[in-house]
């Protein structure tokens, strides 16, 4: 890591804003004028709230400092939780100069610009940290453009993302950067939150127990917002301590982090899903809730609650595909939120059904021969002959109509002639498989006495 010369003032790096602007800082507004989230910033890393599995002493950060080397990095994690102070800290801990842009801002001219600013830098025996918010909202070609100044360590990049780097990012990018994931602040890292803003006021907030606790949930994890609600409640002039429900009717709970097309939507759908074959209809129940407060298409979670049905439930309850089917039309029937009563009422049945994945594993084991035997045709004693020619060629030939036999069953051979049977379906004891194994296990034995006939 360079032992450089005190690093002129950071600069901030915009579409619209002056992309150099080295000019003096104007003088600092009054301290009770400043936002609150800007008067708690952290002037050094120590002073960081959570995030001890990036910076404690044994932590990829801890560890790097310590060893007097920085390397490219890469902070995933949800918005508040102190990507950008972060960056900013590593920066001034290693004296390099410290460029903020913003991908939604920033075009191929404009890194242009800030590669050969850091290039003069360089020259002059300066590093820059380019710390790249929203990096994932750049294309390929943009990411691209980083590799060679990150090569040549005339940049070290720091990016900053809320999304999954293994889908946004390219992987060039990704080989010459270490991912660290950064998580939402806790209820004791969001309390601590609190107790400082509390010294920076100078007052308690005029909250009792149940509403701090109440407040802690508003953040959602987010110290950013936390912040922001604080600040709110610090200008309030209020009598006496706010309870939960006094505070809730002054403040509205900050909306939850959810897209859908993003990381939250396969994390979530993933968690419901598995709660459900998991037979867990409460983490099922909470999951599904939380995808409907975020925004998600109900026709949506109808799909992917029938596709439990068939992969994970399957013959162990045949009805279980046709409640997630009446739960769909329930829905289009009565929309929300009435409709997702309907949905909740599925997967309650779907978690607390029988469990088989048997017709799932036959159907993936039938097609993986299908695909390895090609073209072989069926057996001739199989294929209609509706010509004198195919009849000829011996289609149809000493076919045994099962309705003939005795029990029903005449136990011929439908594979392709040369090809060992196969056997895909093993139904397990659970549900009504259990009937469908006794009734395989009897086929089966036909099968082998009128072999040994």
């Amino acid at each position: 890591m360079p032992s450089l010369a005190k690093c002129p003032p950071a600069v901030y790096i915009g579409g619209m804003a002056d992309l150099f602007d080295d000019t003096p800082d104007t003088p600092p507004r009054d301290a009770a004028t400043r936002p609150l989230a800007d008067r708690l910033r952290p002037r050094k890393l120590s002073e960081v709230i959570g995030q001890t599995q990036v910076l404690g002493p044994d932590a990829p950060l801890g560890v790097m400092l310590n060893a007097g080397t920085l390397s490219s990095l890469v902070f995933w994690g949800p918005p508040g939780v102190g990507k950008t102070t972060i960056a900013r800290l590593l920066a001034d801990q290693t004296d390099l100069h410290f460029v903020q842009i913003s991908a939604i801002f920033t075009g191929v001219p404009d890194l242009r610009k800030v590669f050969d600013a850091a290039k003069i830098r360089r020259r002059n025996g300066e590093g820059t940290l380019l710390f790249v918010d929203e990096i994932h909202r750049f294309n390929k070609a943009q990411q691209d453009s980083f590799l060679p100044h990150m090569e040549d360590g005339t940049i070290l990049l720091v990016g900053a993302t809320t999304e999954n780097p293994s889908f946004e990012l390219n992987a060039a990018l990704l080989s010459r950067a270490q991912v660290l994931v950064l998580t939402r602040l806790d209820d004791a890292d969001l309390t601590d939150l609190i107790e400082r803003a509390e010294r920076e006021l100078e007052r308690p907030l005029p909250l009792d127990a149940a509403a701090r606790d109440a407040l802690i949930g508003m953040a959602d994890g987010d110290g950013r917002a936390l912040l922001n609600l604080i600040e709110q409640i610090a200008s309030w002039k209020v009598e006496g301590p706010l309870d939960p429900d006094a505070l809730t009717t002054r403040l509205m709970r900050r909306a939850p982090q959810y897209d859908k097309s993003g990381d939250a939507h396969y994390n979530l759908i993933s968690a419901l899903h598995k709660s459900v074959r998991g037979s867990d209809p409460d983490a099922a129940l909470y999951w599904l809730s939380r995808m409907l407060d975020g925004g998600e298409d109900p026709r949506y979670l109808a799909r992917r609650i029938t596709r439990m049905a068939i992969e994970d439930i399957g013959l162990a309850d045949p009805q279980a595909q046709r409640q997630c089917l009446d739960a769909w039309e329930t829905y289009e029937r009565l929309g929300s939120p009435e409709g997702d009563l309907a949905l909740g009422q599925a997967v309650t049945y779907l978690a607390l059904a029988p469990k088989s994945n048997a017709g799932y594993v036959a159907y993936k084991q039938a097609r993986a021969a299908a695909r390895k035997t090609g073209s072989e045709p069926p057996p001739k004693h199989i294929l209609n002959a509706p010509t004198k020619l195919m009849k000829e060629e011996g289609y149809g030939a000493g076919y045994a109509y099962d309705h003939d036999a005795e029990d029903g069953f005449s136990g011929q051979n439908y594979f392709p002639d040369g090809m060992a049977r196969g056997t895909y379906y093993q139904p397990l004891e659970r549900g009504f498989e259990r009937d469908l194994k006794k009734r395989l296990d009897w086929f089966a034995k036909q099968r082998e006495r009128r072999a040994g006939d």
